[in-house]
């Protein structure tokens, strides 16, 4: 973890080289699940502090890291993005000291967040209704990190579940069976704050 700027915040740099197809973050039973009335019944402070450093999944939960991946930023260049089942992955070679960052599109927004990515091709911010807009693009990178997912070396896949597991491998047992990214869009009614 290395600290970016006051803007920013930190951000999750790469120790060694790390290869596409590397599962990089998996959503676990560590994992702190803030339920929609749960939110609301924290103070302004703490909300804001699980605002910040969660992501809202396909149950409309906040999910809160444990570990160093709530410091994981946005890319529009990203080279590492959650997939269908549950995990992340690299979906391109990431070398030592390079910044790790992700796709913020998936994660559910409520309201647009502007982007401070700096890449050329920054969208400038990331809207709820992006996920309906890129979703299929977002497939189409996955799919070419996920065939390597059983050539390269996976510290993190002990952290799977069998169910998970199981989906992968049917995946890998049928390439039809594959669990769109489309899978963590949220699909139910907004709590009000």
């Amino acid at each position: 973890m290395r600290h970016i700027n006051p803007e920013v915040g930190y951000g999750v740099f790469a120790t060694e080289f790390i290869p596409a197809g590397t599962i990089t973050y998996v959503k676990d039973s560590l994992e702190v699940v803030v339920a929609p009335e749960d939110y609301l019944h924290h103070n302004a402070a703490v909300r804001a502090s699980i605002d910040r450093f969660s992501y809202i999944d396909e149950r409309g939960n906040r999910i809160v890291s444990w570990d160093f991946a709530k410091y994981v930023n946005h890319c529009c260049n990203c080279n590492t993005i959650s997939t269908g089942y549950g995990f992340e992955v690299a979906i391109r070679d990431i070398e030592a000291g390079e910044q790790l960052t992700d796709e913020y599109g998936i994660f559910n927004l409520e309201e647009e967040m502007t982007l401070v990515c700096g890449h050329p091709n920054c969208r400038g911010c990331v809207r709820p209704e992006d996920f309906e807009t890129y979703y299929k693009e977002w497939d189409a990178k996955i799919l070419g990190a996920l065939p390597r997912l059983f050539d390269v070396d996976q510290p993190l896949m002990a952290f799977v579940d069998e169910e998970t597991r199981a989906g992968v491998d049917r995946y890998f047992a049928n390439a039809g069976s594959y669990r769109s990214v489309y899978a963590l869009r949220f699909q139910g009614e907004r709590v009000a704050v």
